[in-house]
Parts: structure tokens; C-alpha cells; sequence
């Protein structure tokens, strides 16, 4: 089933680091487990003005600066700024931003923002797998409560223009890939990634679909940091 669940949340992905960068290093991981347990909660949390700037660095100031910023405490996600667009700007964890060789690693620090749809859909499985986390569930757990409260219809379907800006120059994505460069990340319910000529040859669009999930990520790179400067990934500079 872990093979299945590959797409399920796009950055997690050994085939998006092929694609934005890290490819050796996430292959070379291979199936080697360098964090095999949780380590304690303290690790993984942040000082709370510092996470609140990383947050923001997802997305260009003219969006973040009036986004919600939430940070992560010993109970889960909580508001530390509110916002004024729709906006929720975070900085994810290793249990729902990176390749599963770093599923524990206790370092990842991944600065994601949604708009508005993505937080009323997209963002409560972050929450949820969060709190799951945080509860004691091991990741077969996590993964299997994921699926049934979907099914259940207890975690919505993905509204319409559910999107995420990962913009960021900071953070650390793990061990296996230690960063990448800035994209975009729209998600769809159950949709055939062919319709937007996705991961086709020369398309500038990766695109999975995760059954298990029913769900549909759309990753697209872009040309600059949400400072302004380019990607020289991108640009070839």
C-alpha cells in the first residue's frame, strides 16, 4: 500500500524530487530507513517568531504578509497570526513534507501557503496527520485513518482552485533532498492528470493522481524565489 501512496501528498514524492531537483540523493535513499521512530516533540518544534518568518517565505510578501500564519505547538497546528486574504501560510514537518526516508527526521522544515480553497480542503489532512502524529499513530496508522476518514467523507473532497505556493529559498525538505526550488502545487479530486497534459513529454506540468487519496496534484516550477530572484535552476544561469 506504501507504494500506492507515492502521490499522495506531491512534495513526499521520490518522482517530484526527480523532477525539481535531488534526484540522486533521493534514489540513493533508497529504502533505508535513517530515522526508524519519532524523535522527541521538542525537535521538531521551532521558536515561534522564527517559524512564523519561514512560514511566510513561501509565498511573495504581497501575498503573506496579510496571509494566517500557523505554527506548530505541542497539540498540533494553532493560529499565531490571523489573516486578512484567505491565505494560510505553515511550515510543514517531516511526516507530511518529505520523502519517507525522512518520514521522522525531526530537521525537515518545509514553508508551504494556501489560498483560500486549499485551507478549507487540502490543509485538514495536514491537521489531521498532525494530530494523528502527535497521538502516538505509527505511519501505517496515519496512512490507513487518512484513507477511511476520506472515504467517510469526514476530510472533504478538494474545492475547486485548491492551490499552495512553495516559493520558499529556506527550510530543508530532508536528507534525501535537501531542498527545491520554488513551485506551485494545485489539487484536484479525482482527476485524470492527461487533462491538463501533464508529466507528457516537454509539458512544464507534473502531475499524479493517488487513489488511495483521490487525489490529483498539479506541480508546476517557476522562475523565481518569492524574493524576487531567479532560480537559477530554471534560468540555466
Amino acid at each position: 500500500m506504501r507504494k500506492k501512496k507515492v502521490g499522495a501528498i506531491a512534495i513526499k514524492s521520490f518522482a517530484l524530487l526527480v523532477v525539481l531537483g535531488g534526484a540522486d540523493q533521493a534514489m540513493a535513499q533508497g529504502t533505508t530507513t535513517p530515522y526508524p521512530h519519532m524523535a522527541p516533540i521538542e525537535q521538531y518544534l521551532m521558536d515561534r517568531t522564527a517559524e512564523i518568518a519561514l512560514a511566510r517565505s513561501a509565498a511573495p510578501e504581497s501575498i503573506s504578509r496579510d496571509a494566517e500564519v500557523l505554527v506548530l505547538g505541542p497539540r498540533g497546528f494553532e493560529t499565531a497570526v490571523k489573516g486578512k486574504n484567505g491565505f494560510a501560510c505553515i511550515v510543514g514537518r517531516s511526516w507530511t513534507s518529505a520523502p519517507d526516508p525522512d518520514f521522522w527526521n525531526p530537521k525537515v522544515r518545509v514553508p508551504m501557503c494556501f489560498n483560500r480553497a486549499a485551507t478549507r480542503s487540502y490543509l485538514l489532512r495536514y491537521f489531521k496527520t498532525t494530530d494523528l502524529i502527535l497521538a502516538g499513530r505509527t505511519k501505517a496508522q496515519v496512512d490507513e485513518t487518512i484513507t477511511a476518514a476520506i472515504d467517510k467523507k469526514e476530510l472533504p473532497a478538494m474545492e475547486p482552485g485548491a492551490m499552495c505556493f512553495m516559493m520558499s529559498k529556506q527550510g530543508y525538505a530532508g536528507d534525501s533532498g535537501e531542498h527545491w526550488p520554488p513551485h506551485l502545487m494545485f489539487f484536484y479530486s479525482e482527476t485524470d492528470p492527461t487533462t491538463w497534459g501533464a508529466s507528457l513529454p516537454g509539458s512544464p506540468i507534473i502531475g499524479y493522481y493517488d487513489p488511495p487519496e483521490r487525489l490529483t496534484t498539479f506541480v508546476i516550477a517557476v522562475q523565481r524565489w518569492s524574493d524576487g530572484t531567479e532560480n537559477r535552476q530554471v534560468t540555466g544561469n
